[in-house]
């Protein structure tokens, strides 16, 4: 039986070039509709990215990875490097690259990270300590599908998602903020395809920044430096989401977030810069 091909294993597929002097080389498309006003998303870079890294370590899971984004990123062909740093018998630490191909046969750095991955089938794991459990958030079917929104008018990326937010915090869109900068809902794919730790990558930044509830303009909020630590694979189905900002300042913003699968467990973080929106 054919393996089923959904939308974002074609939007992250790579096709694996040299191994230079040690640094892995790929040749990839950053592709259309994965973007906000035109510019790729950046959980969809750093997914890309990812997915490279992985390739090149033989790890799947991201532990942790802390992307910079250095230029806006329209769809195009690309190029991704990984340089390993090193390799243990738990992780592995590289450095990577996304270089977008320009018209007169150059390329421009978009991103550079640096990553640690691993194998969390495989881990040994160790203690665990809660300090609390998962936050509440309204079930799945009682939140919003983001792409019936108007959210959708300029975020594109929600067409290849079936991403549904809780009510209250994406009233920002009929001009009705909350007042409190919270983004809950829940994470899923349109084609339902199954969520794996590369997806958590994608899902750390696909919501609207949770500053729209604080009367701010609903406008592209660029990412500075994005970080996520993968904790766990999640179970089967949706992943819920929460997004928080405390601190806007200086033209800049923190969001943190937080992810449970369907059992209440806990797999991953994140926590992001970046520039508030303007109008």
């Amino acid at each position: 039986m054919q393996k089923r091909l959904f939308e974002f294993d074609t939007a992250t597929a790579l096709e694996q070039l040299d191994v230079i002097d040690g640094v892995h080389h790929f040749a990839t498309r950053v592709h259309p509709g994965w973007d906000i006003l035109g510019n790729a998303n950046g959980g969809y870079l750093m997914a890309l990215v990812g997915r490279a890294v992985s390739m090149a370590t033989g790890r799947p899971d991201h532990v942790t990875i802390t992307a910079h984004y250095l230029a806006p990123c329209p769809a195009g062909d690309a190029r991704i490097t990984v340089t390993p740093v090193r390799a243990g018998r738990r992780f592995a630490t590289t450095t990577a690259s996304l270089f977008l191909d320009d018209a007169n046969g150059g390329a421009k750095e978009i991103i550079r990270v640096l990553a640690t991955v691993g194998d969390l089938t495989t881990d040994p794991g160790g203690p665990s300590a809660m300090q609390r459990s998962m936050p509440e958030i309204a079930p799945f079917d009682e939140c919003l599908l983001m792409s019936d929104t108007s959210v959708n008018d300029f975020a594109h990326i929600h067409g290849r998602l079936a991403t549904r937010g809780q009510p209250e915090d994406i009233a920002f869109r009929t001009g009705s903020p909350s007042g409190r900068a919270t983004m809950r809902g829940w994470f899923a794919f349109a084609d339902d395809r199954p969520i794996d730790s590369a997806a958590l990558l994608l899902a750390s930044d696909a919501f609207p920044p949770a500053v729209f509830n604080l009367s701010l303009p609903a406008a592209w909020v660029p990412t500075v430096e994005l970080t996520v630590h993968v904790r766990a694979i999640p179970a089967p189905g949706p992943v819920a989401c929460f997004f928080d900002t405390r601190f806007v300042q200086n033209g800049l913003l923190e969001e943190d977030g937080e992810m449970w699968d369907t059992n209440g467990v806990l797999v991953a973080q994140s926590r992001q810069l970046a520039l508030a929106p303007r109008g």
